[in-house]
């Protein structure tokens, strides 16, 4: 994509940060990266993730602009994984979701609704009523357990710590690009289009940008990692509950993430008893393995938030753009987010953000 501009300041270098920078210098961008943290991104939404790419799924608690937003993601994340300087795990095997039998109404409830955003959103592979038998096929170590599940064929995930640090790399071997690690910067500090300066600010600090969009709230969210060795799954699997729906999505290694919590609040403290019994217990009572799993590590996160929970793309003066609201939809919808924010940048105008419903948010 040719852009009518020289050299970009991407604020910010979570997973979004990161996309903007690399889609810019490959753009032929000469790019400064400044960011608060180190490059370990320790204070990035994206390395609390289980990294689903699940359209389909998350239609139970999204709308549809969303959910085509994540249909768009899953065939263009594998080009952008074939650019990265290191291999990031990526698997499309579908997402299975299962209940006890004392959850059937709230099952069938779920089946409704992702039965009504298929005629909405009919490029989706449709969903599929399985029973002991077809789970068994699918999931082998699950045996009889279950009853009757879903199965949402084409959906995906990616492993989000080996993602980050692949974008890191390649960043990092690309000569047009200079990152400034520990260097917090704010939209303020530039006078894009002047002498000396970039001709555009791309933000994408996440809860950093506050101060400039005041609607920006945090969401907390806890995920459990765990080393399963005694645990086989394919694929993330979901457990329908009418309080907290889990996932666990198995990661290379043996590795899981188990999470399910979404919290309204900026609290970044430790994970509290009753969450982490809620979400081992859970787990346990997908597969018995997970009862001699060993605890990697509990984490907590706040992912940026806006009213409507929708993302959005907005230039609040000429030259500066800031993309936020990823909500808990960062890795299955940072594709669409980039591609709607690069035929801005060259653009001036993007069919792909009016299609994706993209509209500036409130300040």
């Amino acid at each position: 994509m040719s852009l009518p501009f020289d050299s970009v300041a991407v604020l910010g270098a979570g997973l979004m940060g990161r996309l903007m920078a690399l889609t810019l210098a490959q753009a032929g961008c000469k790019v400064d990266v400044f960011e608060a943290g180190s490059p370990e991104a320790e204070g990035a939404a994206a390395r609390v993730a289980a990294a689903m790419l699940a359209p389909l799924a998350e239609s139970a608690v999204a709308p549809v602009s969303v959910v085509r937003m994540g249909q768009h993601a899953l065939s263009r994340w594998p080009k952008l994984l074939a650019s990265l300087a290191q291999p990031v795990f990526f698997q499309r095997e579908g997402t299975l979701v299962l209940w006890h039998r004392q959850d059937a109404a709230e099952a069938t409830r779920l089946a409704r609704v992702l039965a009504n955003t298929g005629a909405q959103v009919p490029e989706l592979a449709p969903m599929q009523s399985i029973d002991a038998r077809a789970i068994a096929a699918l999931e082998p170590s699950l045996g009889q357990r279950f009853a009757q599940g879903l199965f949402l064929p084409g959906e995906g995930q990616l492993d989000n710590r080996a993602l980050l640090a692949s974008l890191l790399a390649t960043l990092q071997a690309d000569a047009r690009v200079t990152l400034h690690w520990q260097s917090a910067r704010a939209p303020s500090d530039f006078s894009p289009g002047t002498a000396g300066q970039p001709d555009w600010v791309i933000d994408c600090r996440g809860l950093g940008a506050r101060p400039q969009w005041n609607a920006l709230r945090g969401v907390r969210g806890e995920v459990i990692r765990v080393h399963a060795p005694e645990v086989t799954l394919q694929r993330p699997t979901r457990l329908v509950h009418p309080r907290y729906p889990l996932y666990i999505a198995p990661k290379p290694g043996n590795l899981f993430v188990i999470g399910a919590t979404e919290i309204e609040s900026d609290d970044m403290s430790p994970a509290s008893v009753r969450s982490t019994l809620e979400l081992l217990s859970a787990a346990y009572a997908v597969h018995s393995g997970f009862a001699e799993a060993r605890i990697v590590e509990i984490a907590t996160q706040c992912r940026p938030t806006l009213p409507d929970n929708l993302p959005a793309i907005r230039q609040p003066q000429p030259r500066v753009m800031q993309i936020n609201g990823l909500y808990r939809h960062g890795f299955m919808i940072a594709p669409a987010m980039l591609d709607a924010a690069m035929e801005l940048l060259a653009q001036g105008h993007s069919a792909l953000a009016e299609s994706f419903g993209l509209e500036a948010a409130p300040t």
